[in-house]
């Protein structure tokens, strides 16, 4: 894995390649990230980076491979990506949708665990009655989050 980092209105923002596909990314700079993307999916992952900070992205195409996780993990994350942008679920209907409807804290342990949070947008999933409750970036990075994507989509549809 080779990593790249970018400033983004949460903070830097580090994003690890293989060269075939993003398999990682983190809050922070990681020590060994370089500013210039080091492949053409580095350059992709940074360009949608970007264009989803600016509120230009709704949809990251960037091809993502998850390197490890459970079999109940790695379903947690796939549901993730099918949670519309600007939209929320709560751990108890994620644990439902994955088959498991009393899963609600493994689902926020999976959560914890996503190795790639923002492209697998893990920060869409809240606790019951709408309470912001855990996030591996820090809960003021996933208001900021949130925050964007509901700015945006008000946007889209008021436009």
């Amino acid at each position: 894995m080779r990593w790249t980092f970018v400033d983004s209105p949460i903070g830097v923002f580090s994003v690890a390649t293989d060269g075939d596909s993003v398999c990682g990314t983190r809050f922070g700079q990681v020590e060994e990230a370089t500013a210039e993307p080091v492949d053409e999916v580095a350059r992709q992952a940074v360009a949608e980076l970007r264009a989803y900070f600016a509120g230009e992205l709704t949809e990251f195409g960037v091809p993502v491979r998850v390197p490890r996780g459970s079999e109940f993990e790695r379903a947690v994350w796939r549901e993730m990506t099918r949670i519309p942008y600007g939209e929320m679920l709560t751990y108890g209907e994620v644990a439902r949708r994955v088959g498991d409807p009393g899963a609600a804290r493994a689902v926020g342990v999976a959560c914890n665990r996503n190795p790639i949070p923002v492209i697998v947008p893990c920060h869409r999933i809240i606790g019951a009655g709408g309470k912001l409750v855990g996030f591996g970036g820090g809960l003021p990075r996933k208001i900021k989050l949130l925050e964007l994507e509901a700015r945006v989509t008000l946007s889209h549809t008021w436009s």
